[in-house]
């Protein structure tokens, strides 16, 4: 059976809070849906400062998901770890998989834009170093033992759900992020398709004895969205995929690898190029993809647009996966 995700960022260009307030309360009635249907994951990600309000809290997010839900994962993909306060992030993500009996899958990267750091005040050029400082100390917190943090003695409680910890991915395109990974012993999460870096954290497993698996995204990687007409689809809501892609590639600059990077400057060109795709439920089935990645309301997507494409895939998609 295909893995099946939902994904969520609520990008609402120009919403008031009173519609985004709306927007936030569909995605978690989505999520509940969804749920019930059988998707496998909700994925949501976290950026700051964006003027099309793209989610800046995903904890906060996931946590709303979880007490709409029962069954469903949620990936967070991927936090900014360097933004994050280590103690109060380990503390967070402990009682978040304690509430969802172990749901919370969480990817640390360290993002690529500047402005996020220059928000926080944290120095851009010391994210390689604080991210290592992060990820060690989330695995020493959840231990629930004693230990030291910046010349101090600290504890942190509750211990987390999941032994012997809440499922921690390393994010990255880079081999400096495959070597913490493999030094760390924790899964490598590349952000596209690169056997290459994946083959280079194998062979630094073997390097520094620890033990590790990848989650790579597949060559292709569409973001999805159904609809019984894509001709229409294009024509009525095609801007509201364009607006995410140009506002994710505008962020996107030098060696960042993704497996959603977008060239397009055109409805026209977006949907020749293919991250996008609108796609009746039989083309959908067709695919015959590992993974299903449906995104019903990105770039601003009305929220009863973002409902039928849902519907249409957990009721003429899903059954049929896998069969």
């Amino acid at each position: 059976m295909p893995v099946t995700v939902v994904r969520f960022n609520l990008v609402a260009p120009g919403a008031t809070p009173a519609e985004l307030g709306a927007r936030y309360r569909a995605a978690l009635e989505m999520a509940a849906y969804a749920d019930d249907r059988g998707v496998s994951t909700v994925q949501t990600e976290e950026h700051h400062g964006a003027r099309n309000n793209w989610l800046p809290a995903p904890f906060a997010f996931a946590g709303a998901v979880f007490g709409a839900t029962r069954r469903v994962a949620v990936t967070v993909s991927a936090i900014i770890g360097p933004l994050h306060d280590p103690l109060r992030l380990a503390e967070e993500i402990a009682v978040l998989d304690l509430l969802s009996n172990g749901r919370l899958v969480t990817v640390a990267g360290i993002g690529y834009r500047p402005q996020e750091y220059d928000l926080f005040g944290v120095d851009f050029a010391r994210r390689g170093t604080l991210q290592d400082e992060l990820l060690e100390t989330l695995l020493k917190a959840w231990t629930g033992e004693a230990f030291s943090y910046r010349g101090r003695t600290v504890r942190i409680t509750p211990r987390p759900f999941t032994d012997p910890h809440p499922l921690l991915l390393v994010g990255g395109s880079s081999r400096a992020a495959a070597r913490r990974a493999a030094r760390l012993g924790l899964p490598f999460f590349p952000s596209a398709h690169l056997p290459e870096l994946e083959a280079y954290y194998k062979e630094l497993l073997v390097e520094y004895g620890t033990e590790g698996w990848v989650m790579m995204p597949a060559a292709v990687t569409p973001l999805l969205h159904l609809a019984e007409d894509p001709d229409r689809a294009w024509t009525r809501y095609g801007q509201h995929f364009l607006h995410e892609a140009r506002t994710y590639a505008a962020w996107q600059s030098g060696g960042v690898r993704s497996a959603v990077k977008s060239a397009a400057t055109t409805v026209e060109d977006l949907r020749a190029e293919g991250v996008y795709r609108i796609l009746t439920p039989e083309a959908c089935v067709a695919l015959g993809l590992d993974s299903y990645v449906l995104h019903p309301l990105a770039g601003g997507m009305p929220v009863e647009e973002g409902w039928r494409s849902l519907q249409l895939f957990c009721e003429q998609v899903l059954p049929r996966l896998g069969s």
